[in-house]
């Protein structure tokens, strides 16, 4: 059964139903000249890059070759309580009378009976990171799993067991255990270098196909896709398919840069995968707890810059991350981040897209201070924050509401009435057609500021609206399920 995880997406496990019957080496293998050994094992043991042709393949094979050996089927089995088994002479009704003796008799003794379990069987893929077996694979391939049955290359089969998840990132680390000899593992590269026109290799298990090779290239960078807070995916056009979940993307060097996760549904040529770096920061953790425990927390929600709102700012360009939110006493709010603020860069990289900040943030360990740099007002500053820990946990608020008689609808398309907070005016009703609807705002927001001027009550709210003129451009901060955000529009 595939997993839909947002707009048309699916992660690409097989699945079906049958009846019951810091200074220290890092842990994986880079490309040469300057190898890194691994804590497990010796790195020469790791496959050997592929030579890169002056102008491109002339054959895949000896790559192919080289890698497949560390690429792993996965097979997992779930298993599931069958619903409870009803009294089949029900469907007659009653025989002898509302209640029959018959019927009593035999809803006990059909209820009397236990309850069977079924198997729900999935496939996915892997590759193995060193000799002594760890497996990198999707969080969801494993999740839930009773058995994990691992295929090599060889044929040879063995249990494996979970050793750590992220569901977050969908990043899982597993282990098995042959007993003896040491494993062929993949050299993992550097998925930032990796640019957009690369060509790239996939290895997996789709639709139960064993060892199936594909080629493509990058077609994209930093996807969002609606999978997890931290998406930043890797596009590519190399065919992947169910069953190829968990299963490496390879460059030409025969490193893995990304780790296949998910297809467009209703698409052809439109693969994601998890970038390399992101995992590697994380499979320590998985390996010594079992889970992610040091994830760094920054304390803001950010929103993607778009033309309207950088306008709005005075400034030229759509990149960066806007801050709509600063928490409470989070390491944010104490370093000097302030809502409108436009981060730009993190520790040195820049932030093209607002997606991009999650990931270094999490990716960075809590209590190291990190170098942000953002807009304010036009000045470009560098603020030095102490990262903290993320929590699991979130509080929302409820949507605002007053009790007040709402006004009509006016040049913005709403209808407000003063909030019971006495800070801000609630929109309670909206044109379906007005600009500001089109960007996102809807009834039930607390309209916290226009154009920067705070919105104290319903009287402030008209002066401010009366002097708005058609093509004036607008932008509100609004006030939504305890977060704030910005929203910017044309007037019509």
């Amino acid at each position: 059964m595939l997993r839909r995880i947002g707009l048309g997406l699916l992660v690409l496990t097989v699945s079906g139903v049958v009846g019951a019957t810091d200074g220290e080496a890092p842990w994986y293998q880079l490309r040469p000249p300057a190898p890194k050994t691994s804590i497990f094992t010796d790195a020469s043991q790791a496959a050997a890059p592929a030579a890169v042709m002056p102008n491109g393949p002339v054959s895949f094979a000896p790559l192919a070759n080289r890698v497949k050996p560390s690429v792993v089927n996965i097979s997992t089995t779930i298993k599931v309580k069958a619903a409870q088994q009803l009294n089949p002479f029900q469907q007659f009704g009653p025989r002898f009378g509302p209640r029959d003796p018959f019927d009593e008799f035999f809803d006990k003794f059909f209820e009397g009976q236990p309850q069977r379990e079924r198997e729900q069987h999935s496939l996915g893929s892997g590759f193995i990171i060193n000799e002594d077996g760890y497996i990198l694979t999707n969080n969801h391939v494993v999740e839930k799993a009773d058995e994990i049955i691992v295929r090599l290359s060889d044929k040879h089969k063995y249990k494996a067991k979970v050793i750590g998840t992220d569901p977050k990132t969908d990043v899982a680390v597993i282990k098995i255990d042959n007993g003896k000899s040491s494993l062929p593992f993949a050299a993992l590269g550097d998925s930032d270098v990796a640019q957009v026109g690369d060509w790239v290799l996939a290895i997996g298990n789709p639709f139960g196909l064993e060892q199936t090779v594909t080629a493509g290239i990058i077609s994209a960078k930093g996807r969002v896709i609606g999978a997890g807070p931290y998406d930043n995916f890797i596009q590519t056009d190399a065919s992947i398919n169910p069953g190829n979940s968990g299963g490496p993307l390879f460059n030409m060097a025969g490193e893995v840069i990304a780790i296949n996760t998910a297809i467009y549904a209703s698409g052809q040529g439109l693969g994601f995968a998890i970038p390399i770096n992101m995992a590697k920061k994380l499979v320590p953790q998985l390996i010594e707890h079992g889970k992610v425990t040091d994830r760094g927390w920054l304390g803001v929600v950010i929103q993607p810059m778009t033309e309207e709102l950088a306008k709005s700012f005075g400034l030229s360009g759509e990149t960066g991350a806007l801050v709509g939110t600063v928490m409470k006493d989070s390491p944010a709010e104490k370093g000097g981040i302030k809502r409108g603020d436009v981060i730009i860069a993190f520790n040195g990289e820049s932030i093209d897209s607002a997606n991009e900040l999650p990931a270094l943030v999490a990716t960075t360990p809590a209590g190291k201070a990190a170098t942000i740099t953002v807009l304010r007002n036009g000045k470009k500053m560098d603020l030095s924050i102490t990262l903290g820990n993320q929590k699991d946990d979130t509080t929302e608020a409820a949507t605002e509401k007053s009790d007040e008689a709402p006004s009509k609808p006016d040049v913005l398309g709403f209808a407000v009435a003063t909030s019971k907070t006495g800070d801000g005016v609630t929109i309670t009703q909206m044109d379906p057609d007005c600009p500001a609807a089109m960007s996102g705002v809807r009834p039930g927001d607390l309209l916290v500021e226009i154009n920067g001027t705070p919105v104290k009550d319903v009287a402030t709210y008209n002066t401010i609206v009366g002097k708005l003129s058609k093509g004036a451009l607008v932008r509100l901060l609004v006030a939504r399920d305890g977060s704030t955000l910005f929203v910017a529009f044309t007037l019509k």
